[in-house]
C-alpha cells in the first residue's frame, strides 16, 4: 500500500530567485502603500540568506523522506489556463510535462509568470508525472464528491506547467522525482474556499492510503504567504500570516481554513480590489478570505489537511518588503 512520508509548504516568489541587489530595483517599479518599510541592501541580503537557509532545510527534509512521487498543490495565473476554461480543481495525469525554471524578469513588476529573461527564452525542464497515482486521485476525488478537470497534456505546450509547480520542484528536488500537479484556483473569483481545500486535502490522503501500489508519497503546498502581486497600495499583513502559521504549527488545519475564510477585505484596501475585471481579476464575486496571491495559502491548507492533526515545524517566516511578500517555509515529518 502507498504511504504518506512527508508534507511540505513553501513560498515560490520570484524574489527567491533574484539577487538581493535587485530587490529594491524591483520595488521602485511598484506602487506600494506608503507605510511599507524600506530595507537597505544589507537587510535584503540577510533576508535572502534566511530564505535560502530555510529552503535548504526543507530540501533536506524532503530528501530524508525519500518520496517516490510528490503531489504538489499549486495554482495557475493565466499561464496554462485562460478565460476559455478555468476549473476550480484539476489534476494533471500525463506521463511527463515541461515548464519554465526560475528565469524571471523582475522588470515586469508582476509576481508569478515565468517570462523570458533579458530577451532570451527562459530555461525549461522536463519532469516525470505519475499517471497511475494521478488517475487514482482523479477518480477518487470524483467518488468523494469533487468534480475536478484533468489534463493529459499541457493545454499550452509552449508555456508548459505553471511556476507554482516548477519552482518548488526546482528548489527542493533534483527534478528527477515524479510530480503530480493538482491545480487549485486560488487567484480568480469565484474560488474554492479554504474549507473546501481542507476537504480536498483530506480526500487526497484517503486516496493515497487506499492506493494499492508500494509507493512513498509526499505532498507539498506551493505559494503565499501574504502578497498582492504588482498592484496599487500593496502591503504585507504580517499578523495575518503569523496567525495562519500558528494554526499550522499546532496541526489545527480546520481552524486555519476557518481563519482564512473569515477574513474580509477592508473597504479601502485598493491592493485587494478585484471588483472590476482586469489582468488579475474576473470581476465576478469572490469567496471570503484575502484576495490574489495571499489565497495561495489554500494550497498550504490542502497539503496540511493530508496530515491533519499533526504539528508542523515552521522553519522560518521572512517578511520581504520589496515585494512585499511573507515568505514561509514549513514541514511535517515522522509519517512513514
Amino acid at each position: 500500500m502507498a504511504r504518506m512520508v512527508g508534507a511540505f509548504n513553501v513560498s515560490h516568489s520570484p524574489f527567491l530567485y533574484m539577487p538581493p541587489e535587485r530587490w529594491n530595483e524591483v520595488r521602485a517599479r511598484r506602487f506600494l502603500r506608503q507605510d511599507v518599510p524600506m530595507e537597505d541592501l544589507a537587510e535584503c541580503k540577510a533576508k535572502m540568506e534566511r530564505c535560502n537557509s530555510a529552503l535548504a532545510i526543507v530540501r533536506k527534509k524532503l530528501a530524508e523522506a525519500n518520496p517516490d512521487v510528490i503531489v504538489i498543490f499549486g495554482d495557475d495565473q493565466l499561464e496554462t489556463l485562460d478565460w476559455r476554461n478555468f476549473p476550480p480543481f484539476a489534476v494533471y495525469v500525463g506521463a511527463e510535462f515541461e515548464g519554465a525554471l526560475s528565469a524571471v524578469d523582475p522588470s515586469m513588476g508582476q509576481e508569478g509568470a515565468a517570462v523570458p529573461a533579458g530577451g532570451r527564452s527562459a530555461p525549461r525542464a522536463r519532469l516525470r508525472g505519475h499517471p497511475e497515482l494521478a488517475v487514482s486521485l482523479l477518480s477518487g476525488l470524483m467518488n468523494r464528491g469533487f468534480d475536478p478537470a484533468f489534463f493529459m497534456e499541457a493545454p499550452k505546450p509552449e508555456v508548459g506547467i505553471p511556476h507554482a509547480f516548477m519552482r518548488p520542484a526546482e528548489s527542493l528536488t533534483d527534478l528527477k522525482t515524479p510530480v503530480v500537479p493538482v491545480f487549485i484556483n486560488c487567484f480568480f473569483g469565484p474560488q474554492p474556499t479554504a474549507a473546501r481545500c481542507y476537504q480536498l486535502g483530506k480526500a487526497t490522503r484517503e486516496i493515497i492510503d487506499a492506493y494499492p501500489g508500494d509507493l512513498r508519497v509526499a505532498v507539498l503546498g506551493s505559494g503565499g504567504l501574504w502578497h498582492t502581486p504588482g498592484v496599487k497600495d500593496a502591503y504585507l499583513d504580517e499578523e495575518f500570516d503569523r496567525e495562519s502559521l500558528r494554526y499550522l504549527e499546532q496541526g489545527d488545519i480546520q481552524r486555519a481554513a476557518a481563519f482564512h475564510d473569515a477574513y474580509r477585505v477592508p473597504a479601502n484596501d485598493a491592493s485587494q480590489d478585484v471588483v472590476a475585471r482586469g489582468p488579475l481579476s474576473t470581476g465576478m464575486p469572490v469567496s471570503g478570505g484575502p484576495q490574489l496571491g495571499t489565497r495561495e495559502y489554500c494550497n498550504w491548507v490542502a497539503a496540511a489537511a493530508a496530515v491533519d492533526g499533526r504539528p508542523w515545524t515552521i522553519v522560518d517566516y521572512v517578511p520581504v518588503y520589496a515585494s512585499p511578500c511573507g515568505m514561509g517555509f514549513a514541514y511535517c515529518e515522522g509519517l512513514a
